[in-house]
Protein backbone atom coordinates (compact mmCIF):
# COMPACT_ATOMS: atom_id res chain seq x y z
CA UNK A 1 0.00 0.00 0.00
CA UNK A 2 2.83 2.45 0.76
CA UNK A 3 4.37 2.03 -2.40
CA UNK A 4 1.26 2.48 -4.21
CA UNK A 5 0.71 5.44 -2.36
CA UNK A 6 4.22 7.44 -3.05
CA UNK A 7 3.39 7.15 -6.99
CA UNK A 8 0.10 8.75 -6.27
CA UNK A 9 -0.65 12.26 -6.63
CA UNK A 10 -3.18 14.09 -4.89
CA UNK A 11 -5.29 15.49 -7.38
CA UNK A 12 -7.21 18.81 -6.59
CA UNK A 13 -9.77 21.23 -8.32
CA UNK A 14 -7.75 23.49 -10.39
CA UNK A 15 -10.29 26.16 -10.33
CA UNK A 16 -9.29 26.45 -6.17
CA UNK A 17 -5.87 27.84 -7.34
CA UNK A 18 -3.89 30.04 -9.64
CA UNK A 19 -0.74 27.91 -10.14
CA UNK A 20 -0.42 24.62 -8.77
CA UNK A 21 1.72 24.83 -5.50
CA UNK A 22 2.83 21.16 -6.05
CA UNK A 23 4.86 22.87 -9.83
CA UNK A 24 7.62 24.32 -7.39
CA UNK A 25 9.47 24.54 -4.25
CA UNK A 26 8.12 27.90 -3.60
CA UNK A 27 3.90 26.32 -3.76
CA UNK A 28 5.02 23.56 -1.43
CA UNK A 29 6.64 25.99 1.04
CA UNK A 30 3.86 28.25 0.76
CA UNK A 31 1.66 24.72 1.17
CA UNK A 32 3.55 23.37 4.36
CA UNK A 33 4.03 26.88 6.27
CA UNK A 34 0.27 27.87 5.69
CA UNK A 35 -0.27 25.03 7.57
CA UNK A 36 1.64 25.38 10.27
CA UNK A 37 0.80 29.29 10.41
CA UNK A 38 -2.79 28.09 10.53
CA UNK A 39 -2.42 25.89 13.69
CA UNK A 40 -0.31 28.03 15.55
CA UNK A 41 -2.51 31.32 15.05
CA UNK A 42 -5.74 30.48 13.65
CA UNK A 43 -7.49 30.71 10.24
CA UNK A 44 -9.12 34.16 11.25
CA UNK A 45 -5.97 35.93 12.17
CA UNK A 46 -4.04 34.01 9.07
CA UNK A 47 -2.81 36.31 6.41
CA UNK A 48 -0.99 36.38 3.27
CA UNK A 49 1.22 38.93 4.83
CA UNK A 50 1.96 36.78 7.58
CA UNK A 51 2.75 33.71 5.60
CA UNK A 52 4.88 36.15 3.33
CA UNK A 53 6.86 36.76 6.29
CA UNK A 54 7.44 33.28 7.31
CA UNK A 55 8.41 32.00 4.24
CA UNK A 56 10.47 34.70 3.62
CA UNK A 57 9.25 35.93 0.09
CA UNK A 58 7.01 38.83 -0.99
CA UNK A 59 3.10 38.76 -0.59
CA UNK A 60 2.41 39.07 -3.97
CA UNK A 61 4.28 36.16 -4.53
CA UNK A 62 1.57 33.96 -2.73
CA UNK A 63 -1.10 35.31 -4.99
CA UNK A 64 0.22 34.10 -7.71
CA UNK A 65 -0.87 30.83 -6.19
CA UNK A 66 -4.15 31.68 -4.87
CA UNK A 67 -6.19 34.65 -4.91
CA UNK A 68 -7.61 34.53 -1.48
CA UNK A 69 -6.88 32.72 1.97
CA UNK A 70 -10.61 31.26 1.61
CA UNK A 71 -9.36 29.64 -1.85
CA UNK A 72 -6.16 28.12 0.09
CA UNK A 73 -8.05 26.42 2.86
CA UNK A 74 -10.27 25.01 0.25
CA UNK A 75 -7.12 23.69 -1.00
CA UNK A 76 -6.16 22.31 2.61
CA UNK A 77 -8.94 20.76 2.96
CA UNK A 78 -9.61 19.15 -0.51
CA UNK A 79 -5.95 17.71 -0.24
CA UNK A 80 -6.69 16.41 2.98
CA UNK A 81 -10.43 14.65 2.51
CA UNK A 82 -8.44 13.45 -1.22
CA UNK A 83 -5.78 11.65 0.76
CA UNK A 84 -7.88 10.43 3.19
CA UNK A 85 -10.04 8.88 0.32
CA UNK A 86 -6.61 7.61 -0.96
CA UNK A 87 -6.07 5.33 2.71
CA UNK A 88 -9.74 4.11 2.66
CA UNK A 89 -9.56 3.01 -1.18
CA UNK A 90 -6.26 1.32 -0.58
CA UNK A 91 -7.40 -0.13 2.68
CA UNK A 92 -10.40 -2.01 1.83
CA UNK A 93 -10.31 -2.52 -2.04
CA UNK A 94 -9.20 -6.11 -1.79
CA UNK A 95 -11.93 -7.13 1.26
CA UNK A 96 -14.99 -8.99 0.17
CA UNK A 97 -16.33 -9.26 3.72
CA UNK A 98 -18.85 -6.26 3.89
CA UNK A 99 -19.09 -6.13 7.86
CA UNK A 100 -14.88 -6.32 7.41
CA UNK A 101 -14.54 -3.31 4.94
CA UNK A 102 -17.17 -1.24 6.82
CA UNK A 103 -15.00 -2.00 10.20
CA UNK A 104 -11.93 -1.23 8.59
CA UNK A 105 -13.51 1.94 6.44
CA UNK A 106 -14.80 3.67 9.94
CA UNK A 107 -11.62 3.18 11.35
CA UNK A 108 -9.87 4.92 8.76
CA UNK A 109 -12.28 7.86 9.39
CA UNK A 110 -11.85 8.06 12.84
CA UNK A 111 -8.87 7.37 14.16
CA UNK A 112 -5.88 9.78 15.15
CA UNK A 113 -4.03 10.48 11.91
CA UNK A 114 -0.35 9.84 11.28
CA UNK A 115 2.33 11.30 9.27
CA UNK A 116 2.34 9.76 5.95
CA UNK A 117 6.44 9.86 4.72
CA UNK A 118 5.20 10.32 1.30
CA UNK A 119 4.38 13.68 1.40
CA UNK A 120 7.10 15.54 3.53
CA UNK A 121 5.66 19.37 2.93
CA UNK A 122 2.72 18.56 4.83
CA UNK A 123 2.43 17.70 8.30
CA UNK A 124 -0.62 15.86 8.28
CA UNK A 125 -1.37 15.78 12.35
CA UNK A 126 -1.41 19.31 12.28
CA UNK A 127 -3.49 19.49 9.08
CA UNK A 128 -5.63 17.26 10.70
CA UNK A 129 -6.25 19.73 13.54
CA UNK A 130 -6.64 22.29 11.03
CA UNK A 131 -9.50 20.25 9.51
CA UNK A 132 -11.07 20.08 13.04
CA UNK A 133 -11.12 23.58 13.87
CA UNK A 134 -11.28 25.44 10.95
CA UNK A 135 -13.06 23.62 7.95
CA UNK A 136 -16.73 24.56 8.37
CA UNK A 137 -14.77 27.90 7.44
CA UNK A 138 -14.45 26.50 4.26
CA UNK A 139 -18.44 26.14 3.26
CA UNK A 140 -20.49 28.31 6.26
CA UNK A 141 -20.68 31.20 3.18
CA UNK A 142 -22.77 33.06 1.23
CA UNK A 143 -20.78 31.56 -1.87
CA UNK A 144 -21.87 27.66 -0.59
CA UNK A 145 -23.76 27.34 -3.82
CA UNK A 146 -21.77 28.79 -6.15
CA UNK A 147 -18.61 26.93 -5.11
CA UNK A 148 -20.24 23.66 -4.36
CA UNK A 149 -21.45 24.12 -8.42
CA UNK A 150 -18.23 24.57 -9.04
CA UNK A 151 -16.77 21.48 -7.80
CA UNK A 152 -15.05 22.60 -4.20
CA UNK A 153 -15.87 20.14 -2.52
CA UNK A 154 -16.39 17.36 -4.66
CA UNK A 155 -13.67 15.64 -2.54
CA UNK A 156 -15.02 15.50 0.94
CA UNK A 157 -18.78 14.57 -1.10
CA UNK A 158 -16.96 11.55 -2.79
CA UNK A 159 -15.67 10.53 0.70
CA UNK A 160 -19.31 10.34 2.30
CA UNK A 161 -20.69 8.43 -1.09
CA UNK A 162 -17.93 5.95 -0.87
CA UNK A 163 -18.50 5.14 2.84
CA UNK A 164 -22.35 5.14 1.90
CA UNK A 165 -21.17 2.04 -0.72
CA UNK A 166 -19.77 0.18 1.61
CA UNK A 167 -22.64 0.75 4.04
CA UNK A 168 -24.81 -0.85 1.07
CA UNK A 169 -23.20 -3.57 1.00
CA UNK A 170 -23.52 -4.36 4.51
CA UNK A 171 -27.35 -3.84 4.61
CA UNK A 172 -28.84 -2.75 0.98
CA UNK A 173 -32.40 -1.80 1.90
CA UNK A 174 -30.94 0.59 4.61
CA UNK A 175 -32.77 3.95 4.06
CA UNK A 176 -30.32 6.52 5.21
CA UNK A 177 -26.93 5.39 3.91
CA UNK A 178 -25.97 9.18 3.27
CA UNK A 179 -27.12 10.74 6.35
CA UNK A 180 -25.22 7.44 8.53
CA UNK A 181 -21.90 8.12 6.41
CA UNK A 182 -22.13 11.89 6.74
CA UNK A 183 -22.59 11.57 10.74
CA UNK A 184 -19.52 9.31 10.60
CA UNK A 185 -17.45 11.37 9.22
CA UNK A 186 -18.42 14.47 10.62
CA UNK A 187 -19.55 13.42 13.70
CA UNK A 188 -16.07 11.89 14.72
CA UNK A 189 -14.39 15.95 13.61
CA UNK A 190 -16.99 17.27 16.30
CA UNK A 191 -15.84 14.78 18.88
CA UNK A 192 -12.44 15.34 18.38
CA UNK A 193 -13.32 19.11 18.65
CA UNK A 194 -15.21 18.21 22.04
CA UNK A 195 -12.61 16.19 23.39
CA UNK A 196 -10.06 18.97 22.89
CA UNK A 197 -11.92 22.16 23.59
CA UNK A 198 -14.82 20.87 26.21
CA UNK A 199 -13.30 18.34 27.72
CA UNK A 200 -15.98 18.13 30.47
CA UNK A 201 -18.66 16.91 28.36
CA UNK A 202 -16.18 14.64 26.13
CA UNK A 203 -16.56 10.82 27.00
CA UNK A 204 -13.08 10.23 25.54
CA UNK A 205 -10.28 11.26 27.26
CA UNK A 206 -6.60 11.57 26.56
CA UNK A 207 -5.81 9.03 23.97
CA UNK A 208 -9.04 7.57 23.67
CA UNK A 209 -10.34 8.17 20.60
CA UNK A 210 -14.64 7.36 19.27
CA UNK A 211 -13.75 4.82 16.63
CA UNK A 212 -15.80 1.99 18.90
CA UNK A 213 -18.37 4.76 19.31
CA UNK A 214 -18.92 5.03 16.08
CA UNK A 215 -18.23 0.91 14.77
CA UNK A 216 -21.70 0.63 17.79
CA UNK A 217 -23.63 3.39 15.77
CA UNK A 218 -23.23 2.32 13.11
CA UNK A 219 -23.57 -1.30 13.12
CA UNK A 220 -26.69 -1.08 15.44
CA UNK A 221 -28.31 1.10 12.95
CA UNK A 222 -28.02 -1.73 10.36
CA UNK A 223 -29.65 -4.41 12.87
CA UNK A 224 -32.69 -1.85 13.39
Amino acid sequence: MDKLLSSLKININNKIYLKDPESSDLGKRIIESSIILIDQIGFDAFTFKKLGVKIGSNESSIYRYFESKHKLLLYLTSWYWSWLEYQLVFATNSITNPDLKLEIAINILTQTTTLDANYKHIDEIILKRIIINEYSKSYLTKEIDTENKEGYFATFKRLVTRLRDIILLVKPSFKHPFSLASSVIDGALHMQFIKDHFSSISDFKEKNEPTDYFKNLVFNALKS
